[in-house]
């Protein structure tokens, strides 16, 4: 079936290529101006509704009108003198206030806006806040809508910000503005030149490496083009189905499908391009058009091995309890196999079209190849398999090491983020108020007995409340337009995203609320410290469960693949090997080098997904080359050494390139982000450079033909292919 899908690319390639240009450029297209739409902003709404802080955002929105895509803004208003607000201050504060309540915010319009832009125009909701005890500021909340992920929504909230700002400087007082969508345009604005900057050195890294490796400017261009349009089919795609099913994506999905995509996009490619090259060295009458069609019928099992692979280990998240692993999952999975069939039809079409063009102005076609370091490896793996497996193993056990005292961080701060005007605001507010203020933890109470829940009715509640180490100030109680609902509003101690905050919800105010909740009623926590202690909770528990599916399914799928027992075994235990040593390089780093208070939460399960579904691609690639090489004749150990030399350039160049993907998300001033670069372009090196470079081909020495029990592979089998040119026959001393 793959043969005959690559056959038929090649066969009418022009025609393959027109239709992947048409999809992926409308896709794309379509992509870009629903991709917000189809996002769901925040984590709350990823819970299952059992959880307490679930239950809580039910109330509100049922009893207070609280909309999920709600982005609140506390705006600070000070004299500019720094002296204390007077009656004639306060007086102007609500006449302005009063004036941009009553006025729309037109979203502003630039030439750059994608077609079907939505329009985020609105009339934002402002209303009172606390004033400081010292009466050096007082705070507004004001309410705008929209996911705070979207461009739209942003330029939006600056115009607000503008407006608001020129309006009370008209008035002589200054304005800071902090909560959680000023929190986002501002980190967005201090990033953009610097991704902007590092996108460009990645995409320049890559480039230049394709051409040194293949000393041709189409090799280097032609994948990164490619990419960008089955790419942008595949999350147009994601996207489509979004809308069309309703399962809405978590903000960051869209950006890791791109960064999945190009980087093993990237790598499949490369595979291919390292075999056609091959080929045509060894055929050199043959054209391109049938060197391609025999070299991505071959590579194109190793390819949908891989992918499949990646497939089933990202499935596996459709079982998970939290809401963003249970979508991200699927959507990874259904963008790998548009990528697959990408790689099964348009790559093998660009390579037909292009034939021996493809490496032009290089003159490699007409020599043989030296041995190079991928050469005398080869030959050091037939020579020394025992020592190259030992070296790997204390290399991998001494990152290991590093797991020892493990903590897993599930705040959305800590560590050297970026000093905007939303976190100095933050700050200054703080210095007066209790540090939850601009952030409220709070206690939504529900009538079950239909009688009207009165602030008397939860007063004893308030008070238990008010007496909670930890608790710096309760709210005033807010009731509901229909009387069955109150909503009591805590003003922490501490910053909400902290850990502190989250052990003091999930302990001592949820034990308050169960004890103090009045008859007849219903109460929970919610708030971003409670979300954020319920998700430690999914997370936990759906770790425990996809970690052993995740494994069990990549085993039957190599097993079935393989053809073999011993393979698939030694395959898991190489990577299992790795992921554990880039968590504990990770905990090195981060934890007991940087002083963090852990891991980030999502780290464990994206760098066992990453590191053992992308690292088995490159094992998988190797294993296939090493099947191939045991089928002609000779020692096993040779068939190693050959295959080490043709096939760890590829490897090693994939490596390089998909690790340059991630790695640039370690410059992120954001924490989680960093971590996530850092440990998967980690994990993407030592699966390329020590497992599958050199401890599977080490193993492969070390137990020859046996590896691939029972279906061994027979000396002579392969003898129908093509023989090869003695230059390539390793010799093994």
């Amino acid at each position: 079936m793959i043969r005959a899908l690559t056959g038929c690319s090649t066969r009418n390639a022009w025609k393959v290529i027109a239709l992947w240009a048409v999809l992926g450029i409308g896709l794309t297209i379509l992509g870009q101006v629903f991709v917000f739409r189809a996002t769901q902003p925040g984590n709350d709404g990823f819970l299952p509704a059992t959880y307490d802080s679930a239950a809580a955002l039910r109330i509100s929105e049922d009893h207070f009108g609280a909309r999920p895509d709600s982005d609140p803004v506390t705006v600070l208003v000070a004299r500019t003198d720094g002296g204390a607000l007077g009656a004639a201050d306060e007086r102007r504060i609500g006449e302005v206030s009063a004036r941009l309540a009553a006025r729309k915010i037109v979203m502003p319009r630039t030439k750059d806006d994608p077609p079907f832009t939505q329009d985020h125009s609105q009339i934002p909701r402002i209303g009172a806040g606390m004033t400081a005890p010292d009466r050096s500021f007082r705070l507004l909340s004001v309410e705008l809508k929209g996911n705070p992920q979207d461009p739209g929504v942003q330029s939006t909230y600056r115009e607000f910000r503008e407006q608001t700002r020129t309006a009370f400087r008209e008035a002589g007082l200054r304005t800071g503005f902090t909560g959680g969508l000023a929190a986002t345009v501002d980190t967005a604005d201090a990033e953009k030149t610097r991704s902007t900057v590092v996108g460009a050195v990645v995409m320049g890294l890559i480039v230049l490496l394709h051409v040194l490796v293949f000393r041709s400017v189409l090799a280097a261009l032609l994948p990164l083009l490619a990419m960008a349009v089955i790419g942008g089919a595949a999350a147009g795609s994601v996207i489509l189905a979004s809308m069309a099913t309703g399962i809405r994506l978590a903000p960051s999905t869209p950006s890791l499908i791109n960064v999945v995509l190009m980087g093993i996009g990237i790598d499949y490619f490369l595979f291919l391009l390292f075999r056609f090259r091959e080929r045509l060295r060894l055929h050199p009458g043959e054209t391109g058009r049938k060197a391609a069609a025999e070299v991505a019928g071959r590579v194109g099992t190793a390819v949908t091995s891989a992918a499949l692979t990646i497939v089933a280990a990202f499935a596996t998240l459709g079982i998970a309890s939290f809401g963003q692993f249970r979508v991200l999952g699927p959507a990874i999975a259904v963008s790998v196999l548009v990528m697959l069939l990408g790689s099964l039809t348009l790559m093998p079409a660009l390579l037909a079209v292009s034939g021996r063009k493809m490496f032009w102005p290089s003159r490699a076609l007409r020599r043989e190849p030296r041995a190079g370091l991928a050469g005398r490896l080869g030959e050091l793996t037939a020579r020394r398999p025992v020592a190259l497996v030992l070296a790997s193993v204390v290399l991998l056990g001494a990152l290991t090491a590093g797991l020892a005292g493990i903590r897993v961080d599930y705040g959305q701060s800590g560590g050297d983020g970026e000093r905007t005007g939303a976190v100095l605001t933050a700050e200054e507010i703080s210095r007066s108020l209790p540090a939850g203020v601009s952030d409220p933890t709070s206690v939504l109470v529900a009538a079950r007995d239909g009688a009207p829940l009165g602030a008397e009715r939860v007063a004893g509640l308030a008070g238990a409340l008010a007496r909670v180490p930890g608790v710096g100030r309760v709210a005033p109680t807010v009731l509901s337009e229909d009387g069955k609902a109150a909503r009591i509003d805590l003003l922490l101690t501490v910053e909400s995203a902290g850990q502190e905050a989250r052990d003091l919800v999930s302990g001592p105010v949820r034990t308050t609320v169960r004890a103090n909740m009045p008859a007849g009623t219903e109460a929970h926590v919610g708030g971003t410290a409670s979300v954020f202690a319920d998700i430690a909770v999914a997370v936990d528990k759906d770790l425990k469960v996809i970690f052993p599916v995740a494994a069990v399914l990549i085993a039957v799928i190599l097993l079935v693949l393989l053809r073999s027992v011993l393979a698939p075994l030694a395959l898991m235990l190489a990577v299992g090997l790795g992921f554990a040593a880039t968590l504990g390089a990770s905990t090195l780093v981060f934890q007991h080098g940087l002083g963090r208070p852990g891991v980030d939460f999502t780290l464990p399960l994206v760098l066992f997904l990453f590191v053992v579904a992308l690292g088995t691609d490159y094992n998988i690639l190797i294993s296939d080359r090493i099947r191939e090489e045991m089928e002609r004749p000779g020692p096993a150990r040779a068939a190693v050494a050959r295959a080490v030399r043709q096939t760890a350039p590829a490897i090693a160049t994939a490596g390089l390139v998909l690790a340059a993907s991630f790695g640039s998300l370690a410059v992120s001033p954001h924490p989680g982000t960093q971590q996530t670069g850092f440990a998967t372009a980690v994990g993407i090196l030592l699966s390329a450079f020590v497992l599958s470079i050199v401890l599977v081909p080490a193993l492969a020495a070390l137990l020859g033909r046996s590896l691939w029990w029972p279906l061994r592979p027979r000396p002579g089998a392969g003898e129908h292919r093509a023989a090869r040119p003695e230059a390539e026959r390793v010799p093994v001393g």
